[in-house]
Parts: structure tokens; sequence; C-alpha cells
């Protein structure tokens, strides 16, 4: 962990704090700083997600806020961290991966968890360098607030910054760090990582914190024989299934469906190659790096269906019963025919 000094000046923007994530230990995360941006600049806020979070309007439009979304400052009760996970990309197992370019600010005392997509390299950047640039920023800043609004289950993004910093890709573009905010951004690929690890507690501890925070009606619930674990499976189950017939009822192609992509909670996350559709095309791929259409539109209730399958593989140690895990995955195809 960077550790700050003492004489260091905090930007204190008027948000308190909580630390749930951090608090299930240095197993599921790095704490680190994020990177400073010379000469960021506001290119856009929400002043309905600055609400939603408990940040009031005036301190959104801070120099002190500029500089803490840049990652120029450290927010006053900020515990900013990486985490690791794992996942299947384009159907293959890819093994570790982990937030290679996004900073873990904490969660806020509206249960809300703040996180920087911009924010410098990571531990588990594998090469990257930790950056977003402009334009892919203000694209998923127009789309989760335009999800949003359309009353699909999304993260929101509170504020992009822009810096006058090159980023490199294909061609030399300007950067920008885009804030984005949901109750949680655990991912499929948490839970893949420590079951493909062996790390039984681990996993454990990670499902005891999502029921306990997220799915408390799992425990005690009198179906599966009482099995939590399975309970917990049902509900993803169900929630990533309706997600699945929102997206296709509004034309949405994501594109980058990886278990490492998927949230436990069902909502819409890492807005990256993702497109409407225009006219009807069932067969729409909106990745051009998904030469085998793996991801098309017509695709991704099947595919958000295998991804189900992989979680469930993760969580059977915990479930302990085969056919318990089957039945609680089943609940997918109810919701989703």
């Amino acid at each position: 962990m960077n550790q700050r000094a003492d004489s260091e000046t905090l930007a204190d923007i008027g948000l308190a704090w909580n630390h749930g994530f951090a608090a299930l230990g240095p197993d599921f995360y790095t704490e680190l700083r994020p990177t400073p941006l010379p000469a960021p600049h506001w290119v856009s806020t929400s002043a309905a997600v600055a609400q939603l979070i408990g940040l009031d309007a005036a301190h959104l439009q801070s120099d002190e806020a500029l500089q803490a979304f840049t990652g120029n400052m450290l927010l006053a009760g900020s515990r900013p961290l990486a985490s690791v996970y794992s996942g299947h990309q384009f159907g293959v197992w890819a093994g570790q991966l982990g937030d290679g370019r996004a900073i873990l600010l904490g969660e806020t005392a509206s249960g809300y968890e703040v996180q920087l997509k911009g924010a410098g390299r990571t531990p588990y950047s594998r090469g990257g360098d930790g950056r977003a640039v402009l334009r892919s920023s203000i694209r998923e800043f127009l789309c989760s607030e335009a999800m949003h609004g359309l009353g699909v289950p999304t993260s929101r993004a509170l504020c992009i910054t822009g810096s006058p910093g090159p980023v490199r890709r294909e061609e030399v573009e300007t950067a920008a760090v885009v804030t984005r905010v949901a109750p949680s951004f655990v991912r499929f690929g948490h839970f893949e990582h420590f079951a493909a690890n062996g790390l039984e507690p681990q996993l454990q501890t990670l499902a005891d914190y999502v029921i306990d925070r997220y799915y408390p009606a799992c425990r005690g619930t009198a179906d599966f024989g009482g099995n939590a674990y399975a309970a917990l499976l049902q509900a993803v189950s169900e929630r990533t299934a309706r997600l699945m017939a929102q997206w296709q009822a509004v034309g949405f192609c994501h594109g980058v469906m990886n278990t490492d992509n998927m949230s436990i909670l069902g909502l819409t996350i890492d807005y990256g190659p993702f497109q409407f559709l225009d006219a009807f095309v069932p067969g729409h791929v909106c990745n051009h790096s998904d030469t085998q259409g793996r991801y098309a539109y017509n695709r991704q209730p099947n595919v958000a269906y295998w991804n189900m399958f992989c979680l469930a593989q993760a969580l059977l140690p915990l479930i302990g019963d085969e056919e318990l895990a089957k039945q609680a995955l089943e609940s997918y195809k109810t919701v989703f025919p």
C-alpha cells in the first residue's frame, strides 16, 4: 500500500465513507493511490447521481472535487484499492484479471460504491497503461445514464474529468477519468477467482458478504433446505435473466459479456464497445474483436446463462450439492424461457 504523508492535504467534499469491501481483507484487493493527471478540467457532471451518493451540488463543482475525481488528491475518508478477480473471456478461461484501470474509493454512507475508471495502473493492469480516453468515457457516461432513464439496472456516472495528458491507443488521444457509482462492483469473476485457486475460506467470506449486504433474504430461506448459497445462486440467476430481457427489449448490445463483466447484482456494468440496434438485426455484433460473433445481440441471453453456469461452478464448493445448484440455476429459464 502507498501510505500518504501525514502533512498531505486531503480533499474534503462532505462525503461520509464506509469500507465494507475493504474489510474483507488483503486477499481481495491491493490498496494503492490513483496516478495524477495534468491540468484536469470538468467535462460533465450529474447532479442526480451526486444526490444519490449524498454529495452536495456545490461540493461537486469545487476544485477539490475536480482534483479528487481525477485522482490528483485523496478524498478524506476514502480508502482507494483495486480488486482482484478472474474470469472467462470469449468462452475461454483467462486466469487472474482484476481492476486494471479502476480504483474503488469506498462506499458512501448512502450505500453506493464510488470508483474511478482511468485513474492509472494497478497490479492487475497486465501491461496496460491504466488510462481511459475521453471519447469512450463520454460514451460510458451517456449510456449509463440513458440506461437508467430506460429503467434498465446499471452502474451510474457521477462525472467525467478530462486532461490534455496523452493516451496512446490506435492513435494518440486525450485522457479522462469517469467516476462510476453502483451499490457494488462485485462480479462473477470475483467468485471464480477464489474457486479456481482452491481458496474456499475466501470464497465463503465473499459469498457471506454479498448475501448479508445485498441478498439478506437468502438467510433463513425455506428453499433448498435452507441452503443460503443455493438461494444466492437462484437470486442472481433471476436478476440476470431479467437484465437480459431488458437489454433485448431496448435493443442494447453489450459486446463484452465475459464473466468478469457480469455484475453479481444484475446490473449493466463495464460499458465498452456497446451499441444500440438502429434496426432489428438479430445477429448484430458490436465488438470488432468478436470475430466469431459470440456476443451478438441474439446470443446475449444464452451467453448470460452460460456465465451463470460458470458462477454455479464457482459456488458449488459452498452449495455442496450439484442437484441443488442445477435447481437454482434453472430459475434463469423460468424468468427468461
